[in-house]
């Protein structure tokens, strides 16, 4: 899809390249993910846990955690290749070369400062903390070029690795001085992968 800048007398409003989300297939991961928060409140006294034991309750909780690790790398995967087409976009255009974005600039803009028919749209597919799950998505991006098996990570890593997380999120962040996007002066859609599919496939008709 071709990449154009509207122009109005007040003002310039530069279109990105839309952010493709592809579904993560894992077939038994809402089940984990059910399991692991109910092992959690078992596990907090919250809920009764009945004849099951801990250790089996760890078992479940840190199983449903990793399930979210995976989940949240290939997210961030799509929000990485998003951002490389955005710098790319970006160096080569005369009127924003010169501006210094970054890496950081379209993180920065994506979690905090997303357009709002981007919003409504996460939020009618039922993401409510879309901040929390992209900042968390690159963070894990970050440091790991593919999904390690479970036994890789360290218990305490894997129970607790959404604080982890938003800590290497702000460490990138913070790691250099970038300009922010003037959210009013950018724009961008966002597509599930199979309905950009739907659309490119009419454009070719």
């Amino acid at each position: 899809m071709p990449i154009e800048t509207t122009r109005s007398a007040a003002k310039r409003t530069w279109t990105l390249p839309p952010l493709i989300l592809h579904p993560f297939s894992d077939a038994n991961g809402p089940g984990r993910l059910v399991e692991s928060s109910r092992a959690s409140l078992m596990l907090q006294g919250l809920l009764p846990s009945g004849d099951t034991s801990k250790d089996d309750l760890e078992r479940r909780l840190l199983d449903g955690r990793y399930c979210e690790i995976r989940m949240l790398f290939y997210v961030g995967r799509d929000l990485m290749r998003w951002i490389e087409q955005c710098q790319e976009y970006v160096d080569t255009n005369l009127d924003l070369a010169d501006k210094g974005y970054k890496f950081q600039s379209f993180a920065a803009y994506l979690v905090d400062n997303p357009p709002a028919r981007v919003v409504a749209k996460l939020k009618q597919w039922g993401v409510a903390d879309y901040r929390a799950i992209f900042q968390r998505a690159l963070a894990l991006n970050t440091v790991l070029a593919d999904v390690p098996e479970r036994d890789a990570f360290s218990a305490e890593f894997v129970r607790h690795y959404y604080r982890y997380a938003d800590h290497l999120f702000l460490c990138r962040q913070h790691s250099t001085v970038f300009p922010e996007l003037p959210a009013e002066d950018f724009d961008f859609d966002l597509f599930a992968s199979g309905e950009y599919a739907r659309i490119l496939a009419k454009e070719w008709e």
